[in-house]
């Protein structure tokens, strides 16, 4: 299996949420002939990736069978697949979802449990030959946003990071085929994920393509308050920015469009 995203200049991966509650767009995207017309739209907006997922992980969220999670990604992954050569990523922490995903033409396995979720999901990402993103999450979503507490955010994320990079990398994954991702909004305060955005040159400096998912975020909320998820543009454009000035390899949007604009003048000028 090739690379599909060893690339010198930031891609952009769009977001297609097949779920009822995600925390942006629960339920547009659930219908089948929904999803396939997102993800046609941010094919021609520009995304290099497509980030397919069939189980909400946002803060609260309740679990999903694996069998009703697979009857969600599989078909629209098939479907895209079967008239773009888009790159495709599966947001799931199952390894049998991943495997049903890689099957029907997905060629990275976006993971926020990095590989932990079950005894053999190492084995797997080995057997399956994909790309892998490990990503940082305190807890698991039911619960991570309680309380979150870290002695020094930044070590934590970075030393936790660099563990799974290497036990990925022991068990038999290339290490050109990992992306680590710090998991802003996934167990951490405002202050946790701010701490993180700034620190994105650090995370970045290891060796490994660096995914930043910032898009939307309540920490930008937070920061405007009162403002809905889908009012959240400029703050995820700000981030987005301030994550590939930093070094960021892939940044996971919901707005692509905006996003490839933004990308275009900041290159124009560096």
């Amino acid at each position: 299996m090739t690379a599909p995203f060893l690339h010198s200049s930031p891609l952009v991966m769009g977001i297609v949420n097949v779920t009822p509650d995600s925390f942006s767009d629960g339920g547009r995207f659930l219908a089948p002939e929904a999803a396939l017309a997102h993800a046609r739209k941010l094919i021609a907006e520009g995304a290099d990736i497509l980030d397919i997922g069939g189980e909400s992980t946002r803060p609260g969220a309740a679990p999903v069978g694996e069998a009703e999670e697979i009857d969600r990604v599989v078909p629209l992954i098939a479907a895209i697949r079967a008239e773009s050569p888009v790159a495709i990523s599966i947001d799931t922490m199952k390894p049998a979802v991943a495997r049903a995903a890689v099957a029907a033409g997905a060629s990275l396995w976006n993971d926020v449990a990095a590989l932990r979720f079950t005894p053999d999901a190492l084995a797997t990402a080995v057997e399956l030959g994909c790309e892998v993103c490990l990503m940082h999450m305190q807890g698991e979503p039911r619960t991570m946003q309680d309380d979150p507490r870290y002695e020094d955010v930044v070590g934590e994320v970075e030393t936790f990071l660099l563990t799974r990079a290497a036990a990925a990398e022991t068990a038999g994954v290339a290490r050109e085929r990992i992306v680590l991702d710090p998991g802003l909004g996934f167990g951490k305060t405002t202050a946790h994920n701010l701490a993180l955005l700034a620190a994105t040159a650090r995370l970045a400096g290891h060796g490994y393509r660096l995914l930043v998912g910032a898009s939307r975020k309540r920490f930008i909320g937070a920061l405007d308050p009162g403002a809905a998820p889908d009012e959240r543009l400029g703050g995820s454009i700000a981030a987005a920015l301030i994550a590939v000035q930093g070094g960021a390899a892939i940044l996971r949007v919901h707005d692509v469009r905006a996003t490839r604009q933004a990308l275009a003048v900041w290159t124009a000028t560096v």
